[in-house]
């Protein structure tokens, strides 16, 4: 019998469903709040992008190493929350809308934010606390809600445009055309509302399509802090509620960035975010250069009113725990979050914020430069999927590194491929093989001419 995602998971996801509209091709049309993105996709790189999965299953299993995804760990059921999510109500490959692959499977219900003695979840703990002792009994923790979200959810309920480049295929993991990888925490703020929470933290793992770097990894962690005012609170402040809001959102930010990284200097950027208005981002100068904390902003009045908070207002805040880590602990790489090598993890403990990573490899990369026609579907996305999906974390970076129109109108991409373990060395037999066969997929899925 097929296995079904039970429980309260299926329950909310069926609430949320029961009142999305029908989906058109326009509502995949383009964009990714909430950050700065490119220009919205074709619709015909829509197609293109629902199947991207590896036809090599050897260099799979060599760039598989530090993830979970052997045949047995892809076809066993996970479980978030107590709700079992099985690979078959993830990843179909007779849906032409589903463009999930089994790499990204295997790390639903990993976890990394759950682990005291990870970075991940060293940070989250921090964070915590700072709240614990500035609110006491105030704010709620949520670290363990399912990803699996409806479009609704994830878009809609957050004002995200229906044009935006977060909503197409090229920038998000479809399950179904009304089912999606959540692609931010934001995706459960409804939900909570409806509930009754007024002080809430939302951590967990989000799913972006995205490039290949040593900052970039399409499975990544988030945390969103939400806080509502009832009119009492800002009736004596000679404020309205908006600068009220706002104000006290400025002072528990620059809370929490002293708590994390000590007295340094602090600014704010006045910015745009679909669901916040005024919009700010936070940047400390640490290091000798502006770093970019958090985005935050007063939640736009149509959210709160929608969800049964009719004269309120609230802030929301979200950071990226990875981006943060990487500078606390001194990590240069983000696929070393997901490394089981104990000459890893061995270094780092409960409670022990910024302890700097002491570097274990010394292997050098291996470059192989590939060069092919494009056509109108393409995008680099979808050249990083197939990349991604035969060498795991094998590969290190995917650039591009020239490009020319000829005189037919034909553009020409140059991409290189830099191939690097951060445990063991490769070998040459290895590498070749995994170029071979990405070669052969980047021509038969992304429909390329190979030069």
């Amino acid at each position: 019998m097929r296995p079904l995602i039970r429980t309260a998971c299926l329950r909310a996801r069926v609430r949320a469903m029961a009142t999305l509209p029908t989906t058109t091709a326009a509502a995949f049309s383009s964009t990714r709040a909430p950050f700065p993105c490119s220009s919205p996709s074709p619709a015909r790189r829509l197609l293109v992008a629902t199947r991207l999965l590896p036809s090599a299953p050897a260099a799979a299993a060599a760039g598989a190493r530090t993830l979970r995804t052997s045949a047995a760990a892809a076809e066993a059921a996970v479980e978030v929350g107590g709700v079992k999510i099985a690979r078959e109500d993830v990843v179909k490959e007779d849906d032409p809308t589903n463009n999930v692959p089994d790499t990204i499977y295997s790390k639903i219900g990993l976890q990394l934010h759950r682990r005291d003695n990870h970075p991940l979840g060293i940070l989250k703990n921090t964070i915590y606390d700072y709240f614990d002792k500035s609110f006491p009994s105030q704010f709620v923790k949520f670290d363990d809600l399912c990803p699996l979200v409806s479009t609704k959810q994830n878009f809609d309920d957050v004002l995200v445009p229906a044009d935006h480049v977060s909503r197409s295929y090229n920038d998000t993991y479809y399950v179904d055309a009304q089912t999606v990888l959540r692609c931010h925490t934001s995706a459960h703020q409804a939900e909570l509302l409806r509930e009754g929470h007024t002080h809430f933290l939302v951590i967990g793992d989000v799913y972006r399509r995205d490039s290949i770097d040593s900052t970039h990894y399409p499975v990544f962690h988030q945390m969103e802090g939400f806080r509502v005012f009832s009119p009492d609170d800002w009736s004596g402040s000679g404020m309205d509620g908006t600068a009220y809001a706002a104000t006290d959102l400025k002072k528990t930010l620059e809370g929490l960035a002293t708590h994390l990284f000590g007295a340094v200097e602090m600014r704010w950027v006045d910015t745009y975010f679909p669901f916040t208005n005024p919009s700010f981002e936070l940047e400390i100068y640490f290091q000798g250069d502006w770093l970019e904390v958090l985005g935050c902003g007063v939640t736009e009045q149509e959210i709160l009113k929608s969800n049964g908070r009719t004269d309120h207002v609230a802030w929301a805040f979200g950071l990226g725990l990875e981006r943060l880590a990487m500078v606390l602990f001194d990590i240069p790489d983000i696929r070393l979050f997901w490394s089981n090598d104990q000459r890893f993890t061995s270094q780092f403990s409960k409670g022990k914020l910024g302890v700097k990573f002491k570097p274990f490899s010394k292997f050098p990369p291996c470059y192989k430069d590939m060069s092919f026609w494009i056509n109108d579907e393409f995008t680099e996305n979808n050249l990083c999927e197939v990349v991604r999906g035969i060498a795991g974390d094998l590969v290190e970076e995917v650039k591009l590194i020239d490009n020319f129109t000829n005189k037919k109108g034909m553009t020409s991409h140059c991409y290189r491929i830099a191939y690097r373990s951060m445990e063991r060395s490769l070998t040459d037999e290895e590498i070749n093989d995994m170029q071979w066969n990405v070669r052969e997929e980047v021509k038969s899925k992304l429909r390329v001419e190979l030069r």
